[in-house]
């Protein structure tokens, strides 16, 4: 099964959040913050959102940060994915 967003809709997969420190901490499971980077899977095809015309900028495989709380969580075939508008990615990661 795939996920087709719609609209100004993107799916990311979140990168998994580091486990050691730069000194060689290892963190445990509460103390991890959560990830902001994601890797972009899908991209809707943009059009007319509240009247107004959007342009979609990112594409598949980049990396983005998003906000830390936005979007949709949704699971699919064993794998974690989160819907997002194009509004809610805040950087391109190069």
């Amino acid at each position: 099964m795939t996920i087709k967003p719609l609209c100004d809709r993107v799916v990311v997969k979140m990168v998994e959040a580091e486990e050691t420190t730069k000194s060689g901490i290892i963190l445990a499971g509460a103390a991890k913050e959560k990830p902001q980077i994601a890797e972009v899977v899908a991209v809707g095809p943009g059009g007319l959102v509240d009247g107004k015309e959007v342009v979609m900028t990112v594409q598949v495989g980049q990396k983005v940060i998003t906000s830390k709380y936005s979007g949709t969580e949704v699971k699919c075939d064993g794998t974690e994915y989160i819907i997002v508008r194009q509004s809610d990615i805040l950087a391109v990661v190069e």
